[in-house]
């Protein structure tokens, strides 16, 4: 029996959707933002990566110095994301 490679691709593609909009909505709930404006300013799965690290950083238990010294190392992968944000919101 011969592979349909077409619909191998599509079940794929159709696979990423459905895990983007499942990371959106998880990351929305975690927010103020809702599931489209997530998808809006983060459309590539990496991108929500980048966002969950962020919120992580921010969100740790440890002290502002220690957040700080952890986005300056960090500052190259988050600058992008951290930028979205605050243009979201000014």
């Amino acid at each position: 029996m011969p592979i349909d490679w077409d619909a191998m691709g599509d079940a794929v593609d159709t696979a990423a959707i459905e895990t983007d909009e499942q990371l959106a909505s998880k990351i929305s709930s975690l927010t103020r933002m809702n599931d489209e404006e997530i998808q809006d300013l983060f459309p590539e799965k990496a991108d929500k990566q980048k966002l969950i690290e962020l919120m992580q950083l921010v969100n740790a238990s440890t002290d502002e110095n220690t957040r700080t010294v952890r986005l300056v190392d960090n500052i190259q992968d988050l600058a992008g994301t951290a930028v979205k944000l605050l243009a979201r919101f000014v």
